[in-house]
């Protein structure tokens, strides 16, 4: 039967419960402004009954019970909106990022009318066409010399601008790789924490709250995915790799390589090898400098490159007024001093690999004549090689176009002289060089007897550049140029020969005995033509073109990136409002709260002092 004094036991059951739901009524308000918090809800449970039915009992109507207990303290939260919220954050760090960076590159391209590329490049054109009036004029000479350095300060200066950037970038990367490695190593000894509270009984509530915490965080850094967050190991991934298990975490690591200008590499601490990022901060950080930074600078160097060749293969042809001849306009770097451009790539001591940015066909060409032949063309691509097919009714101008318009790394057009001009393009694989001719074929005649380029057809006459004197594969008395260093547009100077000596800056082109008739402004006028030629490698046909594309480009890419910035922060301010309402402390709910359990606990004292005096009067009664 009941004990006389169970009434006072129920009570004290009764205040424990309810101080400690106070207590945590309070916990809440104390956390109310805590980062990551969850409000806690403290669980009632009846107490078990004095006579369970499975037991023996005296024969009593019913079962007598014996108070409540808080049997756990559970966190308010819900798990199928924090996962969507883990999986949505990475966009919109994602987008912020490369928002922020493209209001950078924005500021790049804004440049004053005055100073800009492509107005320097003008006054250079019309200096051009100025010398081709008066050839004879020596200020005039000093005019082109003078805006050539303007302009290729202004190229030097747009390069260092976009390094500038790729620094920040590269910066950026290393904190957050950082960053990463030390949450992940947070979430793994908070992990430890969670199984051994759990071990006991408990519920780390607490704990649970810092975990979330964390993974929100590392969900802005990187794209992460959270599995097993109901059972003791407890696993992130990225990209459907292990970055945390249990309480076991791994990390990234930033590995030098001589590709990609010598930018650091993401690869996996433990292992080595490559790591793939695609969303997050740190992925929008690595693709604006693998990607985005990369193509300026391809593109500038490309507008450089192309510029520079072209002026300089007229002008080292032609003569200035001091009888000098054969000099370049503007400085070349050769990528390597052999004049074959054999290269030893992988440091063994051997040449291993020709490094060619152009070759220039032994036989003039009419663009409208009809080739007559037919055949299929192999040049390297992005990856592999790319088929360029030509048939005997295509003229050359059509087999050209054709060659421009694949997918192909190499491009050509007719120079100054019709010969057929095959170039290297930039490489859109971090593993290949740019301005490398790394293989071309003909199946037919096209390229060899037609053209004047290779030697032979099919695969036995193929050019390819992983091999030492690869140049043999081209036709005798073809020409060809060595790649140049890395990023010309970072060293694109004029010919100190010319800053020297104006009189060296070349008009005209040398007679059949070796002068140059008076007022022969030839050459000038080859040069300034090329301002509106068809002769830019790439999907840009012009130099407008170049500076129309790249201003355009950078335009519309920073608009993309600031209406996605904007569409996902209403996403995520919508998805945290949305946890807020079910998570978060309402100090005003948590008040009423406390008042509830305190007029419970109130309750509970007022039952102990009844069953108190009914117990004193069977006391009092016994004794008399």
């Amino acid at each position: 039967m009941g004990s006389t004094f169970s009434g006072i036991e129920l009570g004290k059951r009764s205040i424990m419960a309810h101080t400690q739901a106070i207590t945590t009524a309070g916990h809440n308000i104390s956390n109310a402004n805590t980062e990551g918090y969850s409000r806690q809800r403290v669980e009632f449970k009846e107490f078990d009954p004095l006579y369970l039915p499975e037991l023996e009992r005296p024969e009593e109507p019913g079962m007598i019970g014996q108070g409540v207990m808080s049997f756990s303290i559970r966190r308010v939260r819900d798990e199928l909106l924090d996962l969507r919220i883990v999986e949505q954050a990475n966009q919109e760090a994602y987008w912020d990022t490369r928002s922020r960076y493209y209001t950078m590159l924005e500021q790049i391209y804004n440049e004053p009318d005055e100073v800009s590329i492509r107005s320097n490049m003008d006054k250079f054109w019309e200096a051009w066409q100025e010398l081709s009036i008066h050839p004879e004029n020596v200020a005039a000479r000093q005019a082109i010399v003078t805006r050539g350095i303007s302009l290729t300060d202004t190229i030097n200066q747009r390069y260092e601008s976009l390094q500038g950037v790729n620094t920040l970038i590269n910066g950026d990367i290393d904190a957050t790789v950082q960053q990463i490695n030390n949450y992940a190593v947070q979430i793994a000894a908070l992990n430890g924490e969670i199984v051994r509270s759990r071990g006991m009984g408990d519920n780390p509530n607490d704990l649970l709250d810092q975990r979330d915490n964390l993974v929100d965080k590392l969900s802005q850094l990187v794209n992460i995915t959270t599995s097993n967050r109901d059972v003791d190991e407890f696993m992130v991934h990225v990209d459907g790799r292990v970055l945390v298990q249990g309480s076991i975490p791994r990390s990234f690591d930033l590995r030098t390589v001589i590709d990609n200008n010598g930018n650091p590499q993401l690869i996996w601490g433990d292992t080595g090898n490559d790591a793939y990022i695609w969303g997050g901060k740190l992925g929008a950080l690595i693709e604006l400098r693998d990607v985005d930074i990369r193509s300026e600078m391809q593109t500038l160097n490309t507008m450089t490159m192309n510029f520079s060749d072209l002026v300089n293969d007229v002008h080292r042809n032609a003569m200035g007024m001091n009888r000098t001849t054969g000099l370049d306009f503007f400085t070349s770097h050769p990528f390597v001093e052999n004049v074959n451009g054999n290269y030893d790539w992988d440091a063994d001591g051997v040449m291993d690999r020709s490094y060619i940015f152009r070759f220039t066909g032994t036989n003039a060409l009419n663009s409208q004549e009809q080739i007559g032949l037919q055949g299929t063309m192999t040049f390297s691509a992005p990856t592999g090689t790319v088929e360029v097919a030509y048939y005997p009714t295509d003229t050359v101008a059509t087999v050209i176009d054709r060659i421009n318009d694949s997918n192909g790394e190499v491009k050509a057009y007719l120079d100054r002289n019709n010969n057929l001009v095959l170039k290297a393009t930039t490489a859109a694989a971090l593993s290949n060089p740019d301005f490398v001719i790394r293989h071309v074929e003909d199946s037919g005649m096209f390229l060899t007897g037609y053209a004047g380029i290779l030697r032979g057809s099919g695969a036995a006459g193929a050019y390819d550049y992983l091999q030492a004197d690869a140049v043999n594969q081209l036709t005798e008395g073809a020409q060809f140029a060595v790649t140049p260093q890395v990023n010309p547009s970072a060293y694109i100077a004029v010919n100190p020969a010319l800053r020297s000596d104006v009189l060296s800056v070349a008009a005209g082109f040398a007679d059949a005995v070796g002068g140059i008739a008076s007022g022969d402004g030839r050459a000038a006028i080859e040069i300034a033509a090329i301002r509106n030629t068809r002769v830019m490698i790439g999907h840009e046909r012009t130099f407008d073109d170049f500076f129309a594309d790249s201003v355009t480009n950078v335009g519309l890419k920073g608009e993309q990136a600031a209406t996605q910035t904007l569409n996902q922060n209403k996403i995520m301010k919508d998805l945290r409002d949305l946890r807020e309402s079910i998570s978060g402390v309402n100090i005003d709910e948590e008040l009423a709260d406390i008042i509830k359990f305190q007029h419970g606990y109130n309750a509970a004292a007022s039952f102990i002092s009844t069953w108190d005096q009914l117990i004193e009067t069977i006391i009092n009664r016994i004794r008399a």
